[in-house]
């Protein structure tokens, strides 16, 4: 019997800079402090799964190069229990992004493609891996999965039994196109509501959300769509469609937002693989969220099913 998930596709290591101000064209800005952290689909997901369920396992396709940048993102994923023995190697920088972080502000982002770009097919060998899912993220950040790759990975994966998931990155254009031709091959589509407006040409207020999930169903996705939003989750399956609203959180629990979709994401295919009711998916999948934002990173605040559950258990949801 197949079990466990394999996390194929993004792989950055964030380089964060703490600065006292922006500076402008010319300008001279000190950097107080500088901090190295895992950052793409592959470590966040793959990372809160094993905090989740230190047993389930979890293995990390990926590529990275053969420097001290792949070097500490292997080692983050080992010391977390993820197996990486699927990683590949290459010539090519590490994928990477400098965040030019002002305290207590904003951030601004300046990210590297690097080896990334090159993941593809090659990349994904899954016959020999007796995983009973695949989630592949993210489309419309890796080259060679948004032209065609991408394709043949979740159709590898199909011919082996294995279910698959993906999900994409926000942003304003008009690639979303380049995402539609993989949806056929897709079991379980887990995005937020602006990639899923975006996906399905519908404006993503609440009330359009079913006819959003309906539309992305049309366009092939087989078993569910799943869509985040900070106050609502929504799942569309055969079964029906269920609607969930977000946690009341206190004020202040919140250190930081990054991660909490991807947090979201592994609460979700944990609940798939456990072959769980859309219900049960949308409670634990938004319970893990609230666990990710209870940090400044992505992963740190993860904890297992059953403290996440009891934490959670003390909370309300908000009213939509």
């Amino acid at each position: 019997m197949r079990s466990g998930i394999a996390i194929a596709g993004t792989i950055i290591l964030d380089k964060i800079y703490d600065i006292s101000a922006y500076p402008s064209s010319g300008e001279l800005t000190k950097i107080c402090d500088i901090r190295f952290s895992v950052g793409g689909c592959v470590p966040n997901v793959g990372i809160d799964l094993k905090k989740i369920s230190p047993n389930l396992p979890i293995i990390a396709y990926g590529r990275m190069g053969n420097d001290s940048e792949g070097d500490y993102i292997i080692d983050e994923l080992q010391k977390n229990g993820v197996l990486t023995d699927k990683l590949v190697r290459c010539d090519k920088k590490t994928s990477f992004t400098d965040v030019m972080s002002v305290v207590g502000g904003q951030r601004t982002f300046f990210t590297y493609a690097g080896a990334g770009a090159d993941f593809g097919t090659e990349d994904v060998e899954l016959s020999d891996s007796g995983v009973k899912m695949l989630h592949l993220g993210y489309f419309l950040l890796l080259d060679k999965v948004d032209n065609g790759d991408g394709i043949e990975i979740l159709k590898n994966a199909r011919k082996l039994g294995i279910k698959t998931s993906i999900d994409l990155v926000t942003e304003n254009s008009d690639r979303y196109s380049l995402v539609i031709p993989a949806l056929e091959y897709t079991d379980n589509l887990i995005i937020n509501e602006c990639e899923a407006g975006m996906l399905a040409g519908i404006e993503p207020r609440n009330e359009n959300l079913r006819a959003i999930a309906e539309r992305l169903m049309e366009l092939g996705v087989k078993e569910r769509v799943i869509i985040h939003k900070p106050d609502v989750a929504i799942c569309l399956s055969k079964n029906g469609y269920t609607t969930l609203p977000s946690y009341d959180l206190p004020k202040g629990y919140i250190k930081g937002t990054t991660g909490a979709g991807d947090a979201f994401c592994a609460g979700a295919l944990k609940k798939i693989h456990d072959d769980a009711s859309d219900l049960e998916i949308l409670e634990f999948a938004s319970a893990a969220a609230v666990m990710a934002l209870s940090s400044a990173d992505a992963t740190s605040g993860m904890k297992t099913e059953e403290e996440t559950k009891e934490f959670c258990s003390k909370l309300g949801r908000i009213k939509i």
